[in-house]
């Protein structure tokens, strides 16, 4: 048995959560997966999964074993691209998380012309706006939309984002322009779920508002004349330009976020790593396209 192979098995049942998802992200059987884990927990004498008819379940061997494997796993791909770019240039997998709103709405020309530039390079994109642990789930870049608090990982900034209070003009026309945000009592007011510890404005929940966590959702109910939102500008720019939002409260916006690229220090940085991070780091600038409405 290859030790790497059963090692590259395991870890990817793990992460799938199950062994034919595995498979199809291994590009083997399901039954040749299932020997690699069971021929590996033979040879170290532990059991590492509990299985179920519907999931797989660490262990606390399991667990410990995964971190370590992951970590190994991650040094051999490293050390693999590192070789390949002697002599082919940058090559493997990279995987990055992104926000969803502004991975739908930005990304896809950014990537297509990275991967232009360098067509060894395979794209694993997965979107989701929760705080991905990029050490525990194997991400090797994750884009991050904030204001970011000091830790152990690498930040870089790629570009402002702006945050700006917007209505329809029609909703304005029929409520009145608020002058201040504490104004915002007297009318409808669309709250991002997670805007308020970016922000530090909050508002009362109140009924006839709407809550969600998704900006694009906010954005289209503004435009529809639900009511007043908060959003940054490469959601609601186009909007803005074309006249079916307006900003309003302009002195009253929040001091503008990042959009940073985080990964994990390491005295190896892998080429794939590298050349994405130089590539998209000066892709948007300080003053991104997408604020181009002023």
């Amino acid at each position: 048995m290859d030790r790497i192979d059963a090692m590259r098995a395991f870890v990817a049942v793990v992460s799938e959560g199950s062994f034919s998802r595995a498979a199809e992200r291994l590009d083997l059987s399901p039954q040749l997966v299932s020997k690699y884990v069971s021929r590996l927990e033979q040879r170290l004498g532990v059991r590492l999964l509990n299985r179920t008819t519907r999931r797989v379940h660490l262990t606390e061997a399991g667990t410990r074993y995964c971190e370590h494997a992951q970590q190994i796993l991650n040094d051999i791909d490293d050390m693999e691209s590192r070789l390949g770019d002697w002599q082919e240039g940058a090559r493997g997998w990279l995987r990055i998380s992104a926000p969803v709103s502004f991975s739908t709405g930005h990304l896809a020309p950014l990537l297509c012309a990275f991967q232009r530039a360098h067509p060894a390079i395979g794209i694993d994109l997965q979107l989701n706006d929760r705080k991905v642990d990029i050490v525990e789930e194997g991400v090797d870049i994750a884009l991050r939309i904030g204001h970011l608090k000091s830790s152990a990982l690498i930040a870089r900034r790629l570009a402002p984002v702006r945050l700006v209070w917007c209505a329809s003009p029609d909703y304005l026309a029929r409520h009145g322009v608020p002058a201040r945000p504490e104004a915002l009592i007297g009318h409808r007011y669309l709250r991002y779920s997670y805007m308020e510890s970016e922000t530090g404005f909050s508002t009362r929940e109140r009924h006839g508002d709407i809550v969600c966590n998704n900006g694009e959702v906010l954005a289209q109910a503004a435009i529809a004349g639900a009511g007043i939102v908060l959003q940054p500008t490469f959601i609601v720019g186009e909007a803005i330009a074309a006249g079916k939002l307006a900003v309003i409260m302009p002195e009253h916006e929040p001091a503008p976020m990042g959009l940073y690229a985080v990964y994990a220090h390491r005295k190896l940085l892998p080429s794939k790593v590298r050349c994405f991070i130089d590539f998209i780091g000066g892709y948007f600038g300080e003053s991104p396209y997408w604020d181009a409405f002023d």
